[in-house]
């Protein structure tokens, strides 16, 4: 204002210039969300992955922003880097956006361990990933067989009744375990399926003795299924799990759930070491020890009670 209280010439003007200037500003998009957005899109239409030059080249990126824009989505989980191939592909976060009941999912395409995993079992194979606090599917390998299990991208499997969820929480600090436990919703899905939070906890204990999980009619009737823990970098940090699914009906030898146990143990061995894991598999048990393991569980009354019997050994 001036001396008469007036405002001052011009006061006005640059006040509007001001707030033209912030509502550009504001209308403006900004570049790195930009860019987050069209690698996002950019890798969607890739199953097996691009590398960072390869983002750079097609996307027109520079390299020292694109390296800082994947440093940050990786560490977000919206794509994920294969250590082996240096290739990026969408990860769990991304998968997980915009999955609702009515929406078919893009499929992406699953590594090369579950592949093989399917092929030597014909059931179907699923990765599935620790995520704040919640277990989801984030990878399929499905069998061509006319009866198979249905599970989608982005499904969360319970944590309580699912192998593929406590072959991960098994690896987890028992205290973090403990308060997402009491604070989870465990359901009673069949007759089997166990709620107590003590015999989950317990149960745990066993799945790190043994080396793999179980999960026998406890939350689909007439559904068999095992589950590995797959290892992360030298610690061996496990916030992944490989499960095999299949109808009761066709694994009811327990050599046939053996085999199983086998191939999901080998796949999840092979994922550790591609994803940086050099260090042992321990326990790593026999075939032998798998068929007598399985063959005692299946005798059973209470689905927890015989997997503490297995004490491990070395494979021969």
């Amino acid at each position: 204002m001036d001396k008469s209280g007036g405002e001052r010439p011009g006061a006005e003007r640059v006040a509007a210039d001001r707030g033209g200037a912030d509502k550009g500003s504001a209308d403006k998009p900004m570049h790195v969300v930009v860019r987050a957005l069209s690698v996002l899109t950019h890798l969607s239409a890739y199953r097996q992955g691009l590398t960072l030059q390869q983002l750079h080249q097609q996307l027109e990126i520079p390299v020292g922003s694109m390296h800082r824009v994947m440093s940050t989505l990786e560490h977000t989980g919206f794509v994920s880097r294969s250590p082996t191939t240096k290739r990026y592909v969408l990860g769990p976060s991304a998968v997980s956006l915009g999955h609702v009941e009515d929406y078919e999912p893009f499929v992406i395409q699953p590594p090369a361990p579950l592949i093989e995993a399917e092929r030597r079992c014909g059931e179907s194979v699923v990765l599935t990933q620790l995520i704040d606090g919640r277990v989801v599917a984030v990878s399929i390998a499905g069998t061509k067989r006319p009866l198979r299990l249905f599970v989608r991208l982005g499904q969360e499997v319970p944590l309580h009744a699912a192998a593929s969820a406590r072959a991960i929480l098994a690896y987890q600090d028992p205290a973090f375990v403990e308060t997402l436990l009491s604070s989870y919703p465990r359901a009673s899905f069949t007759s089997g399926t166990v709620r107590e939070i003590n015999r989950l906890i317990d149960h745990l204990a066993v799945v790190r003795k043994r080396g793999f999980d179980v999960c026998d009619n406890e939350l689909d009737e007439g559904v068999w299924a095992v589950s590995a823990p797959v290892r992360v970098g030298p610690a061996g940090r496990v916030s992944t799990a490989v499960t095999v699914c299949a109808a009761w009906s066709r694994v009811a030898d327990p050599a046939d759930r053996a085999d199983a146990a086998r191939i999901v143990l080998d796949a999840a061995q092979a994922l550790s070491r591609e994803q940086g894991y050099d260090g042992p598999f321990d326990p790593d048990p026999t075939q032998d020890q798998l068929t007598a393991l399985l063959t005692a569980a299946d005798a059973a009354p209470d689905p927890f009670t015989a997997r503490a019997s297995f004490a491990g050994g070395e494979r021969s």
